[in-house]
């Protein structure tokens, strides 16, 4: 059975890197499918994938045609999409990578989202695992456009601002979908001993803390150099890191 893995959290905290190293993980045990939930769509990066195409472009190439009555009538709306979601893949040893690009423009893209969800609903069950990259928002799980999702992780620095916003976000998700079985905080890129009221606000909200990561000095000289993180050795501190994080929520 699939299991799906959401990665949250506001846009500098490092949340494609845990992403990424966390897909490498995986891919030594299953067959992974990448989603880069990020219109900035920089996870290929990290992985050292090329990337050509997107489903947002997919979804604007159907409308398009559509609009200037130059769709094929003679292929219907979901086989198209469905056809063209399976050549946007990124096909590699352990890890497939599907980025979903731009969110919608103007107009009603109802219909469209409603195909793409039930193709990316079969498609995910050919995985062991879905690892889910999502953009700095909550935008991409709001819209449901992957419905069921086993573990979130929302990922924060250790300042109360970012904390803060961890706990709405946590509460926003609660909101918006009945189908998140585990939410748990991730502290990224700390220094030092968090603050007491840091504490007593994750304390005060219940929300699991279940990993704190200090910053590492080799991931950030990768960073600088454009490289892959599957160069990380493997005295990196993030990348055990996240090694325990895996066994801690029982993926590996």
């Amino acid at each position: 059975m699939t299991k799906t893995i959401a990665i949250a959290g506001k846009g500098g905290t490092g949340k494609t890197t845990i992403a990424a190293l966390l897909i490498q993980l995986l891919a030594k045990k299953g067959v992974v499918l990448a989603i880069d939930a990020d219109p900035s769509s920089n996870l290929h990066l990290a992985l050292g994938l090329p990337l050509t195409s997107s489903v947002g472009e997919v979804r604007e190439e159907m409308l398009t045609a559509v609009k200037g009555g130059k769709f094929n009538p003679g292929m219907a709306k979901h086989d198209y999409i469905d056809l063209r979601v399976h050549e946007s893949l990124v096909e590699s040893s352990g890890i497939d990578l599907l980025a979903m690009g731009r969110p919608e423009g103007p107009g009603c893209y109802c219909a469209a989202n409603n195909m793409l969800r039930t193709t990316i609903d079969r498609l995910e069950t050919n995985y062991d695992f879905v690892v889910i990259d999502n953009e700095a928002g909550m935008e991409h799980i709001s819209r449901q456009t992957t419905r069921d999702v086993n573990i979130l992780l929302i990922i924060s620095d250790s300042s109360m601002r970012g904390v803060i916003t961890a706990i709405r976000t946590r509460d926003l998700i609660k909101e918006l979908r009945t189908h998140v079985e585990k939410v748990a905080l991730v502290l990224n890129r700390t220094t030092g001993q968090l603050s007491s009221e840091v504490q007593q606000s994750i304390a005060e909200s219940g929300l699991d803390l279940i990993a704190t990561f200090p910053i590492d000095p080799m991931v950030t000289e990768l960073d600088g150099k454009g490289t892959a993180l599957k160069e990380l050795p493997e005295n990196s501190v993030m990348k055990q890191g996240v090694e325990t994080l895996a066994r801690k929520l029982s993926i590996i």
